[in-house]
């Protein structure tokens, strides 16, 4: 008896100390998404990209150093010469028109176009993420619960055929109750087929598989109380609007900077060289030299005036491209909207709908054994159960997902905003550590 005990005793404290299975939350697939996904990765790669077009564009400001060196040999009339000549040459850019500093502003332009669409990306990525948990949860539950109904029907079956053995049931009983277990045990093949391709989107999008999968809640704390609330503030803070925003600043900047083309431009050049001379009357010296140079164009056969008005017309392609952002993201938020109202509503009527289902199936149950209801009533009772929690599942999924849906078609859905425990991405070290850079092949992380 003793040594019974203390196996008991050891078992206990096995199963007090061993520790719990890990279990994923929704906040934690949404950071690994946000540290791992590789379509986000790429776009903070083109965002990096980006940022080089501003050091490029500050280079007009700076001299450029070349060095030269030439080597020959002549014969006239029997005498022979040999030449050679090294130096270097600095330019000096003095005015451009104005093409530098025009350049300037359009790259800068564009790298706030690119954080914007980083950010776009982002919220895109977030909102995957979201769908591709929410889906797992989705479809695990349903999995689950048609596991339950087949344990239900295999029962059914099996009383049917034990009533039917002593008379009192009918082969009727039997065969209704045998054809509802094997569609049953059908649709859990296709939910486990359904899970599968949900667990396959979510190691795509997060980068690991799913780990008993925590059921999330809805962000609705994180919203705007009315959807004409939520329209202005998508209209000053979603990336897409304000990418088209500066999208238009550097067409703008394009205009100008093709224009400059057309007004003088002045540089200095400086040059020194040394010359080796033998032969003929051979020599050997050292010469310099600075001059200034006016250049003013006249007529290049009409290619720079045709350039500035194919400009004009992109940047008001551009200009028309805001308006079409700011329809694209208010019609995304109304769905959206209405979207979280729907599934709102329809959550709300599907625990009530539960519970009803439940009740009449308790119910059905009951009256079948005293004689009052037959095994058909009671498989249709246990289908609209089923059937009723199904529903359930589906529209809680589908409120978390809208009021995600709503938070990024407002433009807001952000690691910060989510309090995400993960490293922000913050594009703006990247351009300071690039931006003032005069020479070096090495990015900054060193590649």
């Amino acid at each position: 008896m003793s040594k019974r005990i203390l196996l008991v005793s050891a078992a206990l404290v096995a199963m007090l100390t061993a520790s719990p299975l890990r279990a994923d939350t929704l906040s934690e697939a949404l950071a690994a998404a946000y540290a791992n996904n590789p379509t986000l990765n790429a776009q903070r790669a083109a965002t990096r990209a980006v940022d080089e077009e501003v050091p490029q564009a500050l280079s007009g400001y700076r001299p450029s150093i070349n060095a030269f060196a030439n080597l020959g040999a002549s014969n006239s009339r029997g005498f022979e010469q040999r030449s050679a000549s090294a130096g270097i040459t600095i330019t000096q850019p003095i005015f451009s028109g104005f093409r530098t500093v025009n350049g300037t502003k359009a790259a800068e332009a564009s790298v706030k176009a690119s954080r914007e669409s980083l950010r776009n990306t982002e919220q895109n990525t977030l909102l995957d993420a979201v769908e591709a948990y929410m889906n797992v949860v989705r479809d695990g539950a349903i999995l689950s619960l048609l596991r339950e109904n087949v344990s239900f029907l295999e029962e059914q079956v099996r009383a049917s055929r034990d009533r039917f053995q002593v008379g009192e049931g009918t082969r009727t009983d039997v065969a209704q109750s045998e054809a509802r277990l094997a569609s049953a045990s059908a649709d859990v093949s296709a939910a486990l087929a359904n899970l599968e391709s949900s667990r396959g989107v979510y190691i795509q999008v997060i980068g690991r598989a799913p780990k008993n999968l925590k059921p999330a809640k809805a962000v609705d704390k994180l919203l705007p109380r009315s959807l004409d609330a939520a329209i202005g503030a998508s209209r000053t803070d979603h990336p897409a609007i304000l990418a088209a925003v500066y999208n238009a600043d550097t067409a703008s900047f394009n205009v100008k900077i093709i224009e400059g083309e057309l007004l003088p431009s002045v540089s200095l050049e400086a040059t020194a060289q040394r010359d080796w001379e033998d032969g003929f009357q051979a020599s050997t010296g050292n010469s310099a030299q600075v001059f200034g140079r006016l250049s003013i164009p006249i007529y290049e056969g009409g290619q720079v005036y045709s350039r500035v008005r194919q400009a004009k017309e992109t940047l008001g392609q551009r200009k028309i491209e805001i308006d079409s952002a700011r329809d694209q993201v208010q019609a995304a938020l109304v769905g959206a909207w209405s979207g979280l109202e729907s599934a709102r509503s329809q959550s709300v009527a599907a625990r009530s709908q539960v519970e009803a289902a439940r009740l009449a199936l308790e119910g059905v149950v009951e009256e079948q054994r005293v004689g009052q209801r037959t095994t058909l009533d009671v498989l249709n009772a246990q289908a609209e159960v089923i059937s009723a929690r199904i529903t359930q599942v589906q529209a809680e999924r589908d409120q978390v997902v809208a009021s995600y849906s709503v938070l990024a078609s407002i433009g807001r859905l952000s690691s910060q905003s989510l309090g995400l425990q993960v490293a922000t991405y913050k594009p703006e070290a990247h351009y300071q550590q690039v931006r003032d850079k005069w020479i070096g092949l090495r990015t900054p992380d060193g590649r």
